[in-house]
């Protein structure tokens, strides 16, 4: 066999970046300022900029991208310091609807204005109580409500004395008499100076005591008599009448020049067209209403009682923007329906029913950030029961109807309906990618109100500038959290697992939330040591503590390894075996570990089998991946025979699931060992995704999947020989722990780059690949020969066995 040799390996210094903390332009981050602005994120914020400055409708905001890249921070920032020469919107009143009380009537006034607008209807009605009363008891009042009591009462005794009078005269008397609760009044006739009843007459025309004709005469009198006591009787009706009504004008004569002198005050203060229409109504109700003033004097119980009775008058300020300066910024951090649109409150009477008024109309967000901005989490939002489509409503028609709804009570709990009120407010919404795209494609209202996109990256690219602000960022959160300052070689381990964290040694992470907490933790650490500044040691310590706070997994995993119940060879070769590299995603980790990959061939026409697939535990892109490694095999070996191959593939010990490609060059592997019967190293992982021309492709983990086979072979022992075959794109990602980087500097580790199958074959079995010659067989004493040679031998195999079988 021909020998392979000289594989190329990594050198350490490829392994990972380190930052000379010499280049950091500060020995402590207590020198530098605290960072004010945004690290990154150039784009994006000229997304914003463009959406917060163009005042068109629709132009609303949605900001993209991971949780920690400073999303909500940014556009909070930006914000506030918008322009503080932005008009200041208008207060928002309602008020009763004195021809309609179910519609109550929207008032807007300039910023402020609203507030003594309220405060001055509430000192009207004050005013009024006091000394509404304190007129009705003046002599001059007094006099002159007596005068018409008394005149009117006169009249009613003159019209009464005249028909006593009369009825004397035709021999009656006027009596009250009792019916039931009411008083009656009667007559009854007057015989010899006493009053007799007609039973009594009749009794004693039937004894022969009295005339009958006279009994009849009296009757006929009687008649006449009482039709017109019922006249008169309504005459005096009409009388009282008419001493209510011209009592009633006295009071308004009186108290009307109080009360419209006061209503022309506030009106005189509040030049505005609806404003003097609804005085105009108040006036009018309140001069027809003074009974409501008599009584003010009363014990505070009492007043309780009464206080609905000026309800009607008090002003129900929505929005008080008298303290604004600009346009309103709001977070609603809590985006419900009621949070957001406003709401009518109710309360139960005592009969058990609902009931509400005008001043329980309550604002929410969309309405307090009117004239300005509204921040609210997607996610947040969609989840919130009737949230969306209100809320997609309101942005599109620029119009806010506050009403409560009935999914929530599932009867309805107000008759009122608010006159709608027009809006002018910038929505910003942040969620992530996936949200954005599932309302863009299934919501078609959402791109006609959401125009603006902004993305926020995870990552940036590495430079001075960027070194700079990491060491500001440490210095706004030590000064935030009252924190232990970061000194030179702990900004830059910092900076290293930023770079860690973004996957790419020319990049650093702009997730900024996960690095503030190593910054906390790393304090933490420093204190525990009663230190009074963060080194390195401190960092390394709070991202290992990070780590083994949620390595329970991991930890059960190594322990079923190390006992041999998941097995894994780190030594000696086998055919038609290797060790894959699988990446672990738990919460805010990710480890890698080796899964043992088998391959058994076979005379066949089924091809490759994958068993996971067959077994239902294969991933869409995990099958592609098998595919594909069929494509090469049958493009390499297949041109001048039939591919009569049947090749199973497994993941052993695999329960769980597979998905991903990057196992595919592995698999392939595999398959040329069963084939040529090489046996494979152990002591070799192998991670790469493959295309049907034999190139390896990049993937992605390789910081954990290197770290991961690392912690097996050095749980089973280090022997020197052991390390681990990349794509060769991958080198710009890695960022290797410490150790990992040590061993591979003392020789007992290594990590091998390949371009492509050959190279890989040839690491993992010590015999040439092989090249292809022009009679598309390949070089004698390889491993491609070899492979070629069994598939030959299988080709034949079929075709003699499909002859045998025709024969019988």
């Amino acid at each position: 066999m021909k020998e392979a040799k000289n594989f190329k390996k990594l050198s350490p210094a490829k392994l990972t970046w380190r930052l000379n903390p010499e280049k950091i332009p500060f020995e402590s981050s207590n020198q530098c300022k605290a960072y004010e602005g945004i690290i990154g994120q150039k784009q994006a914020l000229k997304s914003i900029q463009t959406g917060l400055e163009i005042k068109s409708l629709g132009y609303n905001i949605f900001i993209t991208g991971m949780v920690g890249t400073g999303r909500t921070t940014t556009i909070k920032q930006l914000l506030e310091k918008l322009d503080k020469g932005e008009k200041t919107p208008d207060d928002i009143i309602y008020v009763n609807n004195f021809k309609n009380q179910d519609e109550p009537t929207l008032i807007t006034l300039p910023a402020g204005k609203g507030k003594a607008f309220k405060e001055a209807m509430t000192l009207l009605i004050e005013m009024l109580k006091v000394n509404i009363p304190e007129l009705l008891k003046s002599q001059y009042y007094s006099e002159k409500r007596e005068s018409i009591i008394e005149a009117q009462q006169k009249k009613q005794k003159d019209i009464l004395d005249r028909f006593e009078e009369e009825a004397a005269r035709e021999g009656f008397s006027v009596i009250q008499v009792q019916m039931g609760m009411f008083i009656k009044p009667d007559l009854i006739p007057v015989i010899e100076g006493k009053p007799i009843s007609f039973q009594k007459i009749e009794a004693l025309v039937r004894e022969k005591k009295f005339d009958e004709a006279k009994l009849k005469d009296l009757k006929k009198k009687y008649e006449e008599l009482t039709d017109k006591l019922e006249e008169t009787f309504k005459i005096l009706r009409e009388t009282d009448d008419k001493t209510r009504q011209m009592l009633m004008e006295w009071d308004a004569e009186a108290i009307s020049p109080m009360i419209k002198g006061a209503v022309k005050e506030i009106q005189a203060n509040f030049p505005d067209k609806k404003i003097s229409l609804y005085l105009s109504d108040v006036g009018q109700n309140l001069i027809s209403n003074l009974e409501k003033f008599k009584g003010q004097k009363q014990e505070p119980q009492e007043r309780e009682m009464t206080a609905d009775l000026f309800l009607i008058y008090q002003v129900n300020l929505l929005i008080d923007n008298s303290d604004t300066q600009g346009a309103p910024v709001v977070m609603e951090t809590n985006p419900n329906y009621f949070n957001l649109f406003g709401s009518i409150e109710a309360t139960v009477n005592r009969m058990g029913l609902w009931q509400t008024d005008f001043t329980k109309i309550k604002a929410g967000s969309l309405l307090k950030a009117n004239g300005g901005y509204l921040v609210i989490n997607a996610l947040d939002a969609l989840v919130e029961p009737g949230v969306w489509p209100t809320l997609k409503r309101t942005l599109k028609n620029q119009k806010l109807e506050i009403q409560n709804p009935s999914f929530i009570y599932l009867v309805s709990t107000s008759s009122l309906k608010p006159q709608p009120i027009d809006l002018d407010i910038k929505t910003v919404m942040i969620g992530d990618a996936y949200i954005y795209n599932l309302l863009y494609y299934q919501d078609q209202d959402f791109k006609k109100i959401f125009k603006i996109k902004a993305e926020f990256d995870s990552e940036i690219k590495r430079g001075e500038n960027t070194i700079y602000e990491y060491t500001t960022f440490i210095k706004k959160i030590c000064d935030q959290d009252k924190l232990n300052h970061f000194e030179r070689d702990g900004v830059a381990s910092l900076i290293e697992y930023g770079t860690r964290i973004a996957g790419k040694q020319s990049k650093v992470t702009t997730r900024f939330n996960i690095l503030a907490n190593i910054i906390r933790e790393a304090s933490y650490w420093a204190k525990k040591e009663k230190k009074t500044s963060v080194n390195r040691i401190h960092v390394l310590k709070a991202i290992k503590e990070r780590f083994e706070r949620a390595s329970l997994i991991e930890d059960k995993i190594q322990e079923l390894i190390d006992d041999g119940t998941i097995m894994i060879d780190t030594k000696g070769s086998v055919v038609g075996q290797v060790n894959g590299l699988s990446v672990y995603m738990l919460g805010e980790i990710a480890f890698g570990k080796p899964t043992r990959i088998t391959a058994s061939t076979a005379m066949g026409r089924a091809g490759v089998i994958n068993i996971e697939r067959e077994a239902d535990m294969s991933g869409r892109t995990h099958n592609k991946g098998v595919l594909i490694l069929g494509g090469y095999l049958r493009g390499k070996y297949a041109q001048n025979k039939p591919f009569s191959l049947s090749a199973s593939l497994a993941f052993e010990q695999s329960y769980s699931g597979v998905d991903g490609d990057s196992a595919s060059s592995t698999e392939v592997y595999a398959i040329m060992s069963s084939l040529s019967k090489i046996p494979l190293r152990q002591d070799i992982a192998v991670t790469g995704s493959l295309n049907q021309k034999g190139e390896i492709q990049p993937i992605g983990g390789v910081n954990e999947k290197i770290e991961g086979f690392f912690k097996v072979c050095k749980a089973k022992g280090i022997t020197g020989t052991q390390g681990v075959i990349i794509p060769h794109q991958n080198v710009q990602n890695l960022m290797l722990n410490e150790e990992v980087v040590k061993e591979v500097e003392e020789g007992s580790f290594h990590i091998y780059p390949v371009k492509t199958i050959d190279e890989g074959i040839e690491i993992l079995t010590g015999i040439k690949a092989g090249k292809k010659l022009k009679d598309s067989t390949f070089e004698k004493d390889t491993i491609n020969y070899l492979v070629d040679k069994e598939l030959t031998r299988l080709a034949k195999s079929w075709k003699t066995f499909a002859l045998d079988k025709k024969d019988e």
